[in-house]
């Protein structure tokens, strides 16, 4: 088979079958040699994390600045570059092609795929994040220094003035949960549907090099790929699990005086960590997706809620003036020059920008697994534009509820540890025994659908493509997901947390804009292509 693709009669037939250069042994079936450096590399950086924490923590304490105040520029640039690319292919011709061909058709209903995406894309960040941030940016935004090199602020901020503080945090917070983060995630999940199911390639992240490397993609440097892509998801998830135990140990302790100990924290993530592995067990069908239409229809409820016994007309009112405040500021928020807001820049946009790159091998090639049967452009529009509304409603919610309560003179929230906030925020509603409980079910469920879910991704990469790999090899990875979650607390807590997401974020996003190519050579090739319009059905 020729080395340039395009040139070939039909990419989709290829001498390569998924799963060829497994290796068969123990009753396992396993990548090689993906497989074996990731997991020697995973078991070794765990070794070595727990065994020399203070050295650890040293580390990532220089790791995280170094990376965010020289590089700010090119994560943003970047994010940037897959936002445009995602709205071009939605009105471009390319969005009329179907994943798997003409006669393909969903296998998942609109609410079980949007519970899935949703649940495995933001979850935790969403409850950690929901009352925090709101509260951090309006905090900074209104302070006397707001606008100086100190300053926290977005933008300069807006000093002394509440109601515009208060629309320029919601608008910095929705700009982190909002287009950027949503068309980084879509652009890996387009590549890996397109490329397995009108291609027939591998369900792996080399394959979207395909259209530029050819038959090298099998080699080397399609090793490569996919292990950057383990370590990118492996960290990016550990990340997410961290944050998550932090708010669900706050809350326990908040409630029921359960102690806020590193401990605690360790015998969270493992216990957590063992639940997953029955959600992995079960598989995608049983386990993925029950949990996340569980937890789904949890977040909804507490969402309502706090709508209906919240401020509700100071709520709806800010959902409008809110999307508005994002639209307006989405450009200048976006600008990596010439800004004065170093510290919001570097040490929130940065760092969201490279743990949702780190992330995107996971979110990508799970919202990849169950968008079969969709047209490119139904899929960037439900995965860009669908998450992007429910993401501005949760932080107008939960947001304008926080801000509300310490304009009114409630300063509990604001004074409150950041993974404590949501829990002080509701404690000044009705029901805030139960709807605290509520919260901390919320933490620990998308806790378990980002493990297994996270899980069955790496698994697959180091599959070589198999979807129904052997169990033992998913307990694997589910336990090892945890280990270096618990490596990283003991290690210098959230801070090397954040510092391994960013690490791992930044090669890859080299990775990411060269996969943006070869998916745009790869789409234009199947416009040109009788053949591939009905391949894979």
């Amino acid at each position: 088979m020729t080395d340039d693709p395009l040139a070939a009669p039909d990419p989709s037939i290829s001498d390569y079958e998924v799963g060829q250069d497994n290796v068969q042994k123990f009753g396992l079936d396993f990548h090689n040699p993906v497989f074996g450096i990731s997991a020697a590399v995973v078991i070794v950086f765990v070794a070595a994390t727990l065994l020399m924490p203070g050295l650890s923590e040293e580390f990532f304490g220089w790791l995280r600045p170094a990376l965010t105040a020289q590089f700010d520029w090119f994560f943003m640039l970047a994010a940037n570059v897959f936002v445009l690319f995602c709205l071009f292919l939605i009105v471009s011709p390319f969005g009329k092609i179907r994943l798997g061909g003409k006669l393909a058709t969903p296998e998942y209903s609109y609410v079980s795929w949007l519970s899935m995406l949703f649940a495995a894309g933001m979850g935790i960040g969403l409850m950690f994040y929901g009352v925090s941030e709101p509260m951090s940016h309006y905090a900074s935004s209104m302070a006397d220094i707001a606008g100086s090199p100190e300053s926290w602020a977005p933008l300069a901020g807006a000093p002394g003035d509440a109601e515009a503080a208060r629309r320029l945090g919601m608008a910095a917070t929705i700009f982190h949960w909002g287009l950027h983060p949503w068309a980084i995630y879509a652009i890996v999940g387009l590549a890996l549907a397109f490329f397995s199911y009108n291609w027939g390639l591998p369900l792996t992240i080399r394959s979207a090099f395909y259209p530029i490397l050819g038959d090298r993609v099998w080699g080397w440097p399609g090793h490569v790929v996919d292990t950057l892509a383990v370590f990118a998801t492996l960290f990016g998830l550990a990340t997410s699990l961290g944050f998550g135990a932090e708010q669900a140990i706050a809350g326990l302790n908040y409630l029921f005086g359960l102690p806020d100990t590193a401990l605690s924290r360790v015998v969270l993530i493992a216990v957590i960590t063992g639940v997953a592995l029955l959600s992995v067990v079960a598989g995608l069908d049983a386990g993925v997706r029950r949990l996340s239409e569980l937890n789904m229809g949890l977040a909804f409820l507490l969402l309502a809620f706090v709508f209906l016994v919240g401020p509700t007309m100071t709520i709806l009112s800010g959902i409008f003036h809110n999307t508005v405040a994002y639209l307006a500021d989405i450009v200048p928020l976006s600008n990596p020059f010439g800004r004065s807001d170093d510290n919001f820049r570097t040490g929130w946009t940065t760092f969201y920008w490279a743990w949702w790159m780190s992330w995107s091998p996971f979110v990508g090639m799970f919202i990849a697994r169950v968008s079969r049967g969709r047209t490119i452009r139904e899929f960037l529009t439900c995965v860009l534009i669908v998450p992007t509304l429910v993401s501005i409603v949760w932080m107008s919610v939960f947001g304008e509820t926080a801000i509300f309560e310490t304009i009114a003179g409630f300063t509990g929230v604001a004074d409150a540890d950041l993974p404590l906030q949501l829990f002080v925020m509701l404690g000044q509603l009705p029901l805030s025994a139960i709807t605290s409980v509520i919260g901390i079910v919320l933490v620990i469920v998308f806790f378990v659908t980002s493990s297994d879910s996270g899980s069955l991704v790496i698994d697959t990469i180091t599959a070589g493509g198999k979807t129904d790999s052997p169990v033992p090899q998913r307990v694997f990875w589910a336990v090892f997901e945890g280990l270096v979650a618990i490596a990283l607390l003991l290690g210098g807590g959230l801070a090397s947390l954040q510092a391994a997401a960013i690490a791992t974020g930044f090669p890859f996003a080299f990775l990411l804009l060269a996969l943006c190519l070869g998916t745009l050579m790869g789409l234009r090739r199947e416009l040109k292509s009788p053949f591939l319009e009905t391949a894979q059905t």
